[in-house]
């Protein structure tokens, strides 16, 4: 089968899209598929390199954390991947290839697959001052985008019941995103953890929560900071590995609750190839986040071994379960609660860690795209039908 993969974000972007691009696209191929990837550069030069088309764009961060726009005419481009004949399209973003995504399908008539990552309503501090028009305009919008469609993906139930919320008519079908397990279970090196600890001056014997994403107002690391200060002089680090928009805020806020290292320390920015290793200096993950389409990091960390204490929240249904891979909250005394217990029975330990590896196994990137590709050869032969005189 011949599948074009369409996304405004690719390498070396570097986000939870650009994630499920490579895993899907790499497992694709391992299936014998031939697979290309239409997406925006980050420049305004467009280029092919290893089946991959990347069309000049600029950036447009005002409009949503990390977007770029399409400056480049793509007629060029567009003629070379309908030559080529792909047989269904699979869109991962809503804006500029979207547009391209729906085009090439129509112009070939095959089915037109999208995943629907993002929930839009969550980030509307970034394109609206009204919270209520912002939600009104996310859900215009994507039932706008879901009609030129012939059926979504959502990676968790709850996305699928808030597009059937926003009235999207076209079938829905629940897919969660797979990861590279072979990245994340390999076993810890405690050499590489205790010079890891010692670059960020934390002291070996610290209980070390880690959190892995980007610093952004939605991710609700406020929270997180307001906890541990409310810990008081506990033996308890707060890692945050990442970067993002509100970087600066979050230091000034830990500077102002009293935090310094080794009580949190921000990480900023790690190599893809080495986010496993800072999973792993971590004793518990936790997170504050409900913006969650489904939450690869959480998924990540439990593959990696680390227990998983965060806010509850439905995407994690059948993900995070309370007492046997980790913790979902509802309040900061819940989360006290719950991590008193965890460093009052260091017994556990072992056993949550085996449990959270086993849960990571559930999500590998294998299986995600096998259920994929069943998606597309359901709508393929829909389509066919579809063609055929009655």
């Amino acid at each position: 089968m011949k599948i074009l993969i369409t996304s405004d974000w690719y390498i070396p972007a570097v986000n939870g899209v650009v994630t499920s691009v490579k895993n899907l696209r790499r497992e694709l191929e391992a299936q014998g598929h031939e697979v290309r990837v239409l997406t925006l550069s980050q420049s305004r030069r467009s280029y092919k390199r290893d089946g991959v088309t990347y069309l000049g764009s600029v950036a447009a961060g005002l409009i949503y954390p990390g977007a770029r726009l399409r400056t480049a005419l793509a007629g060029k481009w567009v003629r070379e991947i309908v030559a080529w004949g792909p047989e269904v399209v699979h869109s991962q973003c809503e804006f500029s290839t979207f547009f391209l995504a729906r085009r090439i399908a129509e112009e070939l008539d095959i089915p037109l697959v999208h995943t629907y990552h993002t929930v839009y309503e969550d980030y509307t501090h970034y394109f609206s001052p009204s919270v209520h028009f912002g939600k009104k305009a996310a859900a215009v919008f994507t039932r706008w985008a879901a009609a030129h469609t012939d059926c979504l993906i959502a990676p968790t139930a709850k996305v699928r019941q808030l597009l059937q919320g926003y009235g999207v008519e076209k079938p829905v079908f629940v897919v969660p995103s797979g990861i590279d397990l072979q990245h994340f279970q390999g076993e810890p090196d405690p050499l590489r953890r205790n010079v890891l600890l010692a670059s960020l001056e934390i002291p070996q014997d610290r209980t070390v929560l880690v959190f892995v994403g980007r610093l952004a107002e939605e991710k609700q690391v406020d929270e997180l900071l307001r906890f541990r200060a409310n810990l008081g002089p506990a033996d308890v680090t707060l890692l945050l590995v990442g970067d993002g928009p509100d970087r600066k805020r979050l230091e000034g806020v830990a500077q102002e609750l009293g935090l310094g290292t080794p009580d949190v320390v921000f990480a900023g920015m790690v190599p893809a190839e080495q986010v496993a290793d800072w999973y792993q200096l971590g004793d518990l993950f936790v997170s504050a986040s409900t913006s969650e389409t489904q939450g690869l990091t959480y998924v990540e960390a439990l593959a990696a071994g680390v227990p998983v204490l965060c806010r509850a929240d439905p995407c994690l249904l059948g993900v995070v379960r309370d007492g046997e891979n980790g913790w979902q909250y509802h309040s900061e005394a819940e989360f006290r609660q719950r991590l008193e217990s965890f460093l009052a029975h260091p017994q556990r330990r072992e056993l949550l860690a085996r449990k959270a590896r086993e849960t990571g196994e559930e999500y590998s990137a294998r299986r995600f795209a096998q259920r994929v590709e069943g998606i597309y050869l359901e709508q393929m032969e829909r389509g066919a039908a579809r063609r055929i005189p009655a």
